[in-house]
């Protein structure tokens, strides 16, 4: 471990040097994110996953950007180019992007003008300029070369332009004066095809650098890449001039000021500037990707934590118009009883057999919902349906079709439905996604489940790392039920790789799994076993423990609590037992018992709430019996409705129509609102109000507030 960058480290992220030493420490030795957060709190202070994956993604770049630092300085030494200022540079560059903008002039192999210059021997004419002499003149300080004055001159101020591009400070203030008071401005390019006016609002734009949103820094690279629009960065060049004049000048009356002025000159239009505004376009980018990839992450966490719908049989409806609607009749764990296609709507329009089917579905099956997909024709599905279940008490809501058809046209579901069409596919999909969303969205790639903004203008590998993280991070929340679980929902259960996944499966495929021990005999060797065991549930098995988040090297610790309280294991989860462990202190019963106090505070969480599914407590789907029509709404109505997607600049609620609602960031609440997701998650229910309805463009503008 490199005691400096950790030191560094636990200043910038405001936690101890002990906790980032044993949260390095513990993933050295082979432990997995879930469970140093929720087994080793003791030793890391009761950091959280994402603190923890911050601490590791932090370390891993200071120790990346280190290396790339002294191979940087290897590479321009081994060229012969290296100085003792570019070395001084590098060193305290603090990103990987401004090792890079400072290796760029030697990239090619090339030597810069500066290190001609130096090899002309002019270096000692450049330190002599910039003592700033008073005595004789510039005719006296060049006669010592065999050269003419004005080449001698000239190569010397090319160094000093290197030399005061390369320093940090003037580097440093030059970029944040930019930063503070510059402007981002964009133009159309003459003669740019943009058919559909999508950069429209870029043609002529200017915004402050400092102030600019994130969505609209994404939407100019993009305009910029595919041609349509050309950027600049706006500023005072002549202050910055002023200012680093100032700085570097230590004597006005020397004769050399004017042959330094021009230097600086060189230096700020031909190395300094540039290299600046790509790092403050780049630090733009970094942090609009940032922002738009921890958006994604957040709605992406709160649709998986979405509440399952148990013990309900649901119908899967999936809409269309000239192939029909499939349909898939589910039991209350997601087993497929019946697949059908009905024509209710153009071109066939069997309305009446259509309904007869679906009623007849319902009767035979017990249909207690119908889950109707968000896509084409989900709104003439939703009226349809709305009239065939009217005297009855079946239900209906929209569930969100994003990704159904990729998981339907998967290796994973032709396996398990060889004889079905991805249609038919994607209805049983529609379907289980309400009865358990996190069981089902977890065989798609989270990039496909459509909850961002701008996904295809970010980093793909640093989207799709934050997107696996946080499926992780939630599947290890809620744990899994080992026998029922998919190869899918094992893989990203904490430690367990694709070969244990296997024999697990291959395990259970004859035996029924009746304790967390029995695992061992399915393949989890000692690590895995320890890393894994505690997120994998057992809900009737043997043990009423193997139910819980208690991992099976804490059941002693369990015995002693219930000892120390006087309780017995065969009461767990009756009314006293509970009460009894209401009145428990976690730290008392810590130091009497000679355990850590984090790890009796879970166990009295857990004993109290076994086999707790975290997603109960988060909103359920709006359920609806009749449909709503866009020429229903009115100014001030007040609605209730499903947040689907959250933005940087608002969120879009389902409330029943075929197209969702959007609720801008400025109409979120009475005050202000820095971020929505500080206000709404996806997959809230949300009351609501009418804004504003364009029957002509099938748009509604809602309000959280009301009017």
């Amino acid at each position: 471990m490199n005691k400096e960058i950790i030191e560094a480290q636990a200043k910038e992220l405001g936690i101890k040097v002990s906790q980032i030493e044993a949260v390095l420490q513990l993933l050295e030795e082979g432990a997995t994110i879930p469970f140093i957060a929720r087994y080793r709190k003791e030793r890391t202070g009761n950091l959280d996953e994402t603190e923890i994956k911050n601490i590791s993604d932090a370390y891993t770049y200071q120790i990346n950007l280190l290396e790339k630092k002294e191979n940087t300085i290897k590479l321009i030494d081994e060229k012969g180019l290296l100085t003792e200022d570019v070395r001084k540079a590098i060193m305290e560059a603090t990103k990987l992007v401004e090792v890079d903008e400072i290796y760029k002039p030697f990239k090619e192999g090339k030597k810069t003008k500066a290190s001609l210059a130096i090899e002309m021997g002019l270096e000692p004419l450049a330190k002599i300029i910039m003592s700033f002499p008073t005595r004789g003149d510039i005719h006296d300080l060049t006669s010592k070369y065999d050269m003419p004055e004005d080449v001698a001159l000239e190569n010397a101020q090319y160094i000093i332009s290197e030399w005061i591009a390369n320093n940090t400070y003037y580097k440093n203030s030059t970029k944040n004066y930019i930063f503070n008071t510059g402007s981002i401005v964009t133009k159309k390019k003459k003669d740019a095809a943009d058919e559909m006016s999508v950069y429209e609002m870029y043609y002529e734009f200017s915004d402050k650098i400092k102030y600019i949103k994130n969505y609209r820094v994404l939407a100019i690279n993009r305009g910029e890449k595919e041609k349509v629009l050309t950027v600049k960065l706006e500023y005072d060049k002549d202050e910055i001039f002023g200012y680093l004049k100032g700085k570097i000048v230590k004597n006005d009356t020397s004769f050399v000021v004017p042959y330094v002025e021009e230097a600086l000159k060189d230096s700020l239009k031909r190395l300094m500037l540039p290299s600046i505004e790509r790092l403050i376009r780049s630090d733009l980018t970094e942090a609009s990707e940032e922002t738009a990839i921890k958006t994604f992450s957040t709605n992406l966490e709160n649709m998986l934590m979405t509440s399952p719908i148990k013990g309900s049989r649901v119908l899967g409806f999936d809409p269309a118009f000239r192939t029909g609607c499939k349909l898939a009749a589910l039991d209350e764990n997601g087993n497929v009883l019946a697949i059908e296609v009905i024509y209710p709507t153009e071109p066939k329009k069997d309305y009446e057999g259509s309904k007869k089917k679906i009623l007849e579905l319902i009767e035979k099956y017990r249909i207690d919902l119908i889950a109707i997909g968000n896509g084409t024709a989900s709104r003439e599905s939703q009226e349809f349906v709305a009239d065939v279940i009217k005297g009855t008490n079946v239900k209906y809501t929209v569930v969100s079709e994003a990704g159904a058809s990729v998981y339907s046209a998967s290796k994973e579901a032709i396996k398990e439905f060889p004889d079905l069409t991805v249609e038919k596919r994607s209805a049983i999909s529609i379907g289980r996604r309400l009865q358990d969303p996190l069981s089902e969205l977890i065989k798609i790639d989270p990039k496909s489940i459509g909850v961002g903004e701008y996904q295809h203008d970010v980093n793909q590998k640093e989207l799709s790392s934050a997107l696996d993280f946080t499926v992780m991070k939630v599947v290890n929340e809620v744990g899994v039920n080992v026998n029922t679980a998919s190869p899918n929902l094992l893989e990203y259960v904490s430690g367990l790789t694709k070969a244990i996944i296997n024999k697990i499966m291959a395990y259970k495929a004859i035996h029924k799994i009746e304790s967390r021990d029995e695992l061992k005999k399915a393949g989890l060797k000692d690590k895995a076993y320890e890393q894994a065991i505690g997120f994998l549930r057992i809900p009737d098995g043997i043990d009423p423990l193997d139910r819980t988040r208690i991992h099976p090297e804490s059941y002693e610790v369990v015995y002693g609590i219930l000892k120390e309280l006087g309780l017995d294991i065969a009461d767990f989860g009756k009314t006293e037992f509970n009460e009894e462990l209401g009145k428990a202190k976690a730290k008392d019963l810590a130091h009497r018992i000679g355990a850590d106090e984090y790890t009796v505070a879970d166990i009295l969480e857990e004993l109290k709430h076994p086999g707790k599914d975290m997603r109960d407590d988060v909103n359920a789907p709006v359920f609806r019996s009749d449909v709503l029509d866009i020429k229903d709404l009115k100014p001030g109505m007040k609605l209730s409705g499903t947040v689907r997607n959250v933005t940087s600049f608002g969120a879009f609620i389902d409330i029943g129509l075929h197209d969702d609602g959007f609720v801008h960031i400025s109409k979120m609440s009475e005050n202000f609102v820095k971020n929505p997701n500080d206000v709404v998650s996806a997959g809230d229910v949300v009351d609501c109000y009418v804004l504003e309805v364009l029957e002509n463009k099938n748009k509604v503008s809602l309000s959280l507030v009301k009017a």
